[in-house]
């Protein structure tokens, strides 16, 4: 998702603009289940199941897509290693332990400030 250009920089964005790039990675990192399952990965590598069982209320087709998108983005590493059954774990790269400081300061301020929140409906 990069966008650089022939001196390695990329171009300004401006994230309030209609077709900034800037906005997928906002709708991505801004997703519930992207938030929740860069928060689990904090704690290290982790295998599906796991993650499935720590994300609760979230079904194997969400998650899946989550962990695809989240690959694909750059933000996390999917190992597979050879064994009977297949064993495959998902691990924060380091963009993805970038982001994640400040999406745990998100769910540390929703905790602690969810009293004061009119119910959301």
């Amino acid at each position: 998702m990069t966008m650089e250009c022939a001196t390695g920089k990329h171009d300004p964005h401006d994230v309030y603009a209609a077709q900034c790039p800037c906005r997928e990675v906002l709708d991505l990192l801004a997703n519930k289940w992207s938030a929740l399952a860069i928060g689990a990965m904090e704690e290290g590598p982790q295998r599906f199941g796991h993650l499935q069982r720590r994300l609760q209320g979230v079904s194997p087709k969400v998650l899946t897509q989550t962990l695809r998108r989240l690959e694909s983005a750059g933000f996390v590493a999917r190992t597979i290693y050879p064994a009977v059954p297949l064993h495959v774990e998902y691990a924060l790269t380091g963009l993805g332990r970038s982001v994640a400081i400040p999406l745990a300061g998100l769910r540390a301020w929703v905790e602690d400030h969810l009293d004061e929140i009119q119910p959301v409906s």
